[in-house]
């Protein structure tokens, strides 16, 4: 501990640096020294705790959530949307899709090719996003999107619409996500334009998408899901739809018809995309975004405070039930 006089020494430096405002440079020429000195003795000073930095803003809460998802499942970026607590649902999925349209225009700097799966929440993000005039971008669709039901949000409808917005061009899936039975799925992929396009999923930059819990699902309001497929997928442990595919609470893909009949990008294909970005809201989802986390689909995240909240309570809930195993 230093003696008094070298105490006050401290407390003056950065009393000057933190109240009155002045440069390191500016103080180091005030008091006679070098500025790495001044520099040394404001890091001393935070080290005997004469000084304390405390951030006081509404979003550090958000950055603290962030960064936890980010070291706990090894994410590239997080971005947690702050929300009310008795918020609609609906209001919090227009909140995180405005910022999912924020973030999205930076990360399609210098993409040509882009995927879109489909869903309300992607739906929203389009809406937010601005127009813009880049003819050099094609947006495709990751699954197929074709009835009578909803067609505002399927994944041929958002590639139009987006590539509307970007001032690009889309392509089109002319199949339905999921087909009635694998006999019609071997035939639609016979097609040329289906076969061929599924290929060039597999080349895409960057791609973003939603997720589903199966049993809120818009799947079955849109007459994809009836009441024996869900007694089906709850069978399975089917925990999360991505892309119209369902997955286990590990994240892998679940062996079973419904699997079979979709026409729209493989899942091991969707895992080699070189940046995913994930925008989801609502706490009923938790549970699906584990599954999809730990399946490692996306390497983005855009998600609502309180489902990031719930989703670091539920992982910790699970390491240590695993530990309790050991």
């Amino acid at each position: 501990m230093e003696n008094w006089t070298e105490k006050r020494e401290l407390v003056r430096i950065a009393k000057l640096y933190y109240f009155t405002g002045l440069t390191q440079a500016e103080i180091a020429k005030k008091v006679g020294v070098s500025r790495p000195i001044i520099s040394k003795m404001l890091q001393r000073a935070r080290e005997l705790e004469i000084v304390d930095i405390i951030i006081k803003d509404e979003t550090v809460n958000m950055v603290e959530l962030e960064q936890q998802i980010e070291s706990m499942f090894g994410l590239d970026e997080v971005y947690v949307v702050p929300v009310q607590a008795n918020a609609s649902d609906e209001v919090v999925k227009q909140a995180v899709a405005k910022v999912a349209a924020q973030h999205f225009t930076k990360w399609i700097k210098d993409k040509k090719r882009i995927g879109i799966s489909w869903g309300t929440t992607l739906f929203q993000m389009v809406n937010e996003l601005p127009y813009d005039k880049n003819k050099r971008i094609k947006v495709f669709p990751l699954v197929g999107g074709i009835g009578r039901h909803r067609i505002e949000i399927h994944a041929n409808q958002l590639a139009y619409e987006l590539a509307k917005k970007l001032g690009g061009t889309c392509e089109f899936l002319y199949a339905p996500a999921i087909v009635e039975t694998t006999e019609l799925k071997k035939q639609l992929m016979e097609s040329t334009e289906v076969r061929t396009l599924l290929e060039d999923l597999k080349k895409v930059d960057i791609a973003v998408l939603g997720i589903g819990n199966p049993y809120e699902s818009t799947m079955v309001e849109m007459g994809y899901l009836k009441p024996e497929d869900i007694d089906d997928l709850k069978q399975h442990g089917a925990i999360c739809d991505i892309g119209s595919r369902f997955i286990n609470r590990s994240g892998d893909e679940i062996d079973m018809s419904l699997n079979s009949k979709v026409i729209g990008i493989e899942l091991s294909a969707l895992q080699k995309i070189p940046s995913v970005i994930c925008v989801v809201s609502g706490v009923n989802k938790v549970e699906a975004l584990l599954g999809a986390l730990n399946g490692k689909y996306f390497n983005k995240l855009v998600v609502d405070e309180l489902t990031a909240s719930e989703l670091l309570n539920r992982a910790a809930g699970g390491k240590k039930s695993e530990r309790n195993k050991v």
